[in-house]
């Protein structure tokens, strides 16, 4: 199996298109989303749309979880940042629908796949221990070690972070996809190809340059 694995898209459906096009050259089986997928935009909408015809395994990011569950028209904004957030939340919202944001609510926060190579790769927006968390690369042994918490797998695939790296901890991958929407410069949509065969899987990261006038 080949996994074209993706983080962060935060509504921003052009990059997307980008890293598909970019996983598809190489070829891939099942795409995976590890959570902040439709806000705050551009294009969410479009952006789920893409995500369930590519028939995508997705979990829940911090992102998902507030269009599903808050109420913008309850809060009360302190700053002019945070009243234009509130706005473009509830805007989401609305273009969402209620179907797809009780969709986004239902998605699980971890999701644990059997690879053929009797590994086991866990996906999640942030940390085992904590979704809300990231790994980091400035994160101490002890540190990285207490975020895997009781039951890891062999392979996490994570995002939250927005900084793609590949690393190992007590035995465990750990690979960080990256953003596709907000990687850090906003020049590349970043993702990861997991590939797994009868006796062992490995890793490539994937970057694909976007073009610099593009309204992303």
């Amino acid at each position: 199996m080949r996994f074209l694995c993706v983080s962060d898209i935060h509504g921003h459906a052009k990059a997307l298109d980008a890293i598909l096009t970019e996983g598809t050259a190489r070829g891939f089986d099942q795409l995976i989303a590890c959570g902040d997928l439709c806000f705050p935009g551009p294009e969410p909408l479009r952006v789920w749309r893409t995500l369930v015809s590519h028939n995508a395994l997705c979990v829940q990011g911090v992102g998902d979880r507030a269009l599903a569950r808050i109420d913008a028209s309850k809060l009360t904004a302190t700053s002019p940042i945070e009243r234009a957030r509130l706005k473009r939340l509830s805007e989401v919202q609305t273009e969402l629908g209620e179907l797809i944001l009780a969709r986004l609510g239902r998605l699980p926060q971890v999701s644990r796949l059997p690879l053929e190579s009797g590994h086991t790769m866990l996906v999640v927006h942030g940390t085992p221990r904590d979704p809300t968390e990231s790994f980091n690369r400035e994160m101490s042994e002890e540190e990285l070690v207490y975020q895997l918490g009781d039951e890891p797998g062999d392979l996490i695939v994570c995002g939250s972070s927005h900084e793609q790296f590949d690393g190992s901890v007590a035995d465990v991958r750990i690979v960080s996809v990256g953003s596709v929407g907000e990687a850090p410069g906003g020049t590349h949509a970043y993702g990861a190809l997991v590939y797994t065969g009868p006796k062992n899987f490995d890793v490539t990261l994937i970057a694909v340059s976007l073009e610099p006038d593009s309204p992303e």
